[in-house]
């Protein structure tokens, strides 16, 4: 897979079936190893392990309605009081992140009314503080590290 800009970190990979899966820490199982998928796991890991948010604040791939329509968001991470801290789109390195990244993003956060959004390639990551006053959001140089 293509080497992504994010540190190194240990991801674990079997081939099965003449395909490859990677191992999700979060879902506890393997799953198939596709290039959004590569960048989702490596997303995972960096929240954990170098932004330390606890992995029981992390969650995959649910579902979420949005307009009455069934849509599925990449990562969120929880405050402990439950309340969504940060939303996360990944999409495959090869796809260049575009104003439609954006407005797919604010539209998922409408319903899940998260403080941080993150769009990321694996290439390039962009961060963002809500300001749900004046209904826009302000670009961060870094997502915000876990804290108590």
């Amino acid at each position: 897979m293509q080497a992504l800009n994010f540190p190194n970190y240990k991801l674990r990979i079997k081939s099965s079936e003449n395909s490859y899966h990677i191992f999700d820490v979060i879902r506890k199982k393997f799953v198939l190893l596709q290039p959004e998928e590569w960048v989702r796991q490596h997303v995972i890991h960096f929240l954990i392990t170098t932004k330390k948010y606890p992995k029981s604040l992390v969650n995959v791939e649910k579902l979420l309605m949005v307009n009455n329509l069934k849509k599925r968001y990449d990562v969120v991470v929880y405050e402990p009081n439950g309340n969504i801290q940060i939303l996360v789109e990944c999409k495959a390195p090869n796809i260049n992140i575009s104003q439609s990244t954006f407005n797919q993003i604010a539209q998922y956060n409408y319903t899940t009314r998260a403080n941080y959004l993150m769009v990321t390639n694996g290439l390039y990551h962009y961060y963002c503080e809500m300001d749900f006053n004046n209904e826009k959001y302000n670009f961060l140089k870094e997502i915000p590290d876990f804290s108590r």
